[in-house]
């Protein structure tokens, strides 16, 4: 299998929808679990056999810099033997770009045309880790299927309900969807109504170099960015192949987009935590019981 071993993280956005958390932090430093959801990318990464990574950062995110900093912050030796070795991004190094103005994820990639060069190049979106699974994991499962169809773009999906279809990207299938499937077309946030299918993009993409080209070219799209999905919509259209890889059904997409996905997320990743988990879920069930039926015993109470 070919190596893909750069990739760029966009992790430029305000975080609107999670303030006041956000008001100071990045969003992308919120943990899922014990883990800062950009630590949990950089990790999947790492598990890919990336080596150099751009963070495409923006206003008050020097935080990020200063977490993937070694020099910076608590030490191993800082810490309980138990704790110093959760800290798994090497071999990567790091790079970062400033994004002045958010003006879009298109905008943010564009950011990392001299990084990637020449070379096919992963998208991995700074607020979103994908989680769980066997091996082949999905970016490697992405990586096979980018060169064996030599793909200008290869996208990850995983099927929505109808009313998220304004949430996301949708795919159109050219063909019946498998380990992959080559797409006829892309749409940004379309609706119920106009909405090709039930496949959202999935915040992973592998890019040709091509892509910098459209995106160069794009004009304002959806909410007046310039968006990545115009862009592989644009490619599709003058016959460059584009395809789909799903997240198989043990693989979870957690992210931290907004309050609500970001506490089901949270929870999710200490229930399954091996260390906190067991208590945290006897702990939830007491809790349900509890708002349930008032007379149950408070797991918070004296």
């Amino acid at each position: 299998m070919s190596r893909v071993t750069k990739a760029i993280v966009p992790a430029a956005g305000l975080g609107t929808r999670l303030y006041p958390a956000t008001k100071s932090q990045p969003k992308e430093l919120l943990p899922l679990g014990t883990t800062p959801v950009i630590q949990m990318v950089a990790e999947e990464l790492a598990r890919s056999d990336v080596t150099d990574v751009l963070i495409v950062t923006g206003q008050r995110k020097q935080a990020i810099e200063e977490h993937f900093d070694p020099r910076n912050g608590l030490q191993p030796e800082d810490v309980a033997p138990s704790r110093s070795g959760l800290f798994r991004t090497e071999p990567i190094k790091f790079h970062y770009v400033v994004q002045s103005k958010p003006r879009g994820l298109g905008d943010a990639v564009l950011h990392g045309a001299s990084f990637a060069g020449d070379d096919d190049v992963i998208v991995a979106l700074g607020d979103c880790a994908i989680v769980g699974g066997q091996e082949p994991r999905l970016l490697d499962r992405m990586i096979q299927a980018h060169f064996e169809h030599n793909a200008a773009a290869t996208i990850a999906v995983q099927r929505v309900s109808p009313e998220k279809t304004s949430n996301y990207g949708i795919v159109e299938l050219a063909e019946e969807l498998g380990a992959a499937a080559q797409l006829a077309d892309v749409v940004e946030k379309p609706g119920p109504e106009l909405a090709p299918s039930n496949l959202a993009i999935c915040a992973r993409y592998i890019l040709s170099p091509l892509i910098f080209t459209y995106l160069g070219q794009g004009k304002p799209g959806f909410g007046g960015e310039i968006q990545l999905t115009d862009a592989i919509r644009a490619m599709i259209g003058d016959g460059h192949r584009a395809y789909a890889v799903p997240l198989n059904e043990d693989e979870r997409r957690l992210d931290v987009g907004e309050f609500d996905s970001y506490g089901r997320g949270f929870v999710r990743a200490l229930l399954e935590d091996s260390e906190y988990g067991p208590g945290f879920g006897s702990y939830l069930r007491a809790l349900v019981a509890h708002m349930e039926d008032p007379s149950a015993p408070d797991p918070d109470g004296q």
